[in-house]
């Protein structure tokens, strides 16, 4: 084995999802390089990296206002649209971007980091939702 393993982590700065699940990879010995996802200079090239053969419902941020309320529908608005409009609001962007390495992972699917980084993290069950209780910037409707 050699040293710590390491991730770059992309989150909104104050997210409490994003702290839980920063905090669960620390607790199975992941070193982290935190960057903040809104102030990151964002191209086209470096989200599709990402966002690999995923669909357009599947690299969004669910809870951002705009597509809550319908204003923006990913799937109707189409992914290369999308992209452009992630670049002018990174707020709709599915968070968090993760580096493993070479490898870019959209959201903190557990199952495949647990693959790259040869970790067993197991699932809690609120570790992506974005919860009433949960002290962002951002506005909750329930």
């Amino acid at each position: 084995m050699s040293g710590q393993k390491s991730v770059v982590f992309y989150e909104k700065p104050g997210c409490a999802g994003n702290r839980r699940q920063k905090d669960l990879l620390q607790e199975h010995g992941i070193a982290l390089e935190v960057r903040d996802l809104l102030k990151t200079p964002w191209t086209k090239e470096r989200l599709n990296a990402f966002f690999a053969d995923l669909e357009p419902s599947a690299i969004v941020n669910t809870a951002s206002p705009k597509i809550k309320s319908g204003e923006i529908d990913p799937v109707a608005l189409g992914r290369e649209a999308l992209i452009e409009r992630m670049l002018q609001e990174p707020l709709l962007i599915k968070r968090p971007l993760i580096e493993v390495g070479d490898t870019k992972v959209c959201g903190f699917n557990i199952p495949r980091l647990n693959q790259l980084l040869d970790v067993e993290m197991p699932v809690p069950e609120h570790i992506n939702a974005c919860t009433s209780t949960d002290k962002c910037s951002g506005s909750h409707k329930h």
